[in-house]
């Protein structure tokens, strides 16, 4: 299966926090998109890594996108080795993206920093021919595959985007894709603990962060990514 865009994150709820209204926007363009998650979340405060597969995947019914998967790899401890980049080498060689969306280069959980590392290491090396690996069940050995660009979203820090991307009408689907993970976020009455997600603040802050980035460049809301080489254009006019 050839797809359009994958989309990483170290953990269920990154992708749609951060990128969650661009993945919409790009199936409503009529784009193919699939969601990998590196790990199930087991290690956060609120809810447990059962509960969290449900909202997953009530969030990817949410934003529609083609599949979802995870990788099962340890909460907290993602590491950029050899045995991490393996998997995503071969996620990458199955579905094939032209582009890779995955954590923020720096962020506040650890996890999200080396996240963004490990797959942007992998992204490079599934081109390499040398490296040999299987689809999990089968002898035939994948053909290699470099993603043509890597994006990475912005999370809890704020960072300077290199682009911006209008998500003005698609920032409702975004929070309901959010809002789908019940047991992280505001809920006025949950008895667990609370963490710095938890708040009616952070819940507001995803819809006023959209919207200061979209003030910047003079729409409503959007979402910011940084890239990893100068990205090109055909003409001037392509810039809005």
């Amino acid at each position: 299966m050839k797809i359009d865009i994958l989309a990483f994150g170290a953990h269920p709820d990154d992708v749609e926090l951060s990128c969650g209204g661009t993945i919409f926007k790009e199936i409503q363009n009529g784009k193919t998109v699939g969601i990998i998650d590196l790990s199930k979340g087991e290690l956060g405060t609120r809810g447990t890594a059962e509960t969290r597969k449900v909202e997953a995947a009530n969030a990817a019914e949410i934003l529609g996108v083609s599949f979802r998967e995870n990788l099962n790899f340890s909460d907290g401890f993602i590491m950029n080795d050899k045995a991490h980049q393996l998997e995503i080498i071969k996620t990458i060689r199955q579905y094939r993206p032209e582009i890779v969306l995955c954590n923020a280069v720096d962020d506040r959980h650890t996890d999200h920093g080396k996240a963004s590392q490990l797959v942007s290491d992998a992204c490079f090396l599934s081109g390499l021919v040398k490296i040999e690996t299987h689809s999990d069940g089968k002898k035939d050995l994948q053909a290699p595959w470099r993603p043509k660009s890597i994006y990475h979203y912005i999370q809890w820090k704020t960072l300077q985007p290199d682009f911006v991307v209008d998500i003005s009408s698609q920032i409702e689907q975004k929070i309901a894709s959010v809002l789908a993970y019940a047991t992280q976020f505001y809920d006025p009455k949950s008895q667990a603990p609370e963490t710095p997600i938890s708040s009616k603040n952070f819940v507001d802050s995803i819809r006023y962060r959209a919207a200061d980035l979209g003030r910047l460049v003079g729409v409503d809301y959007a979402e910011g990514f940084n890239v990893e080489r100068l990205p090109a254009i055909d003409s001037l006019f392509d810039l809005k």
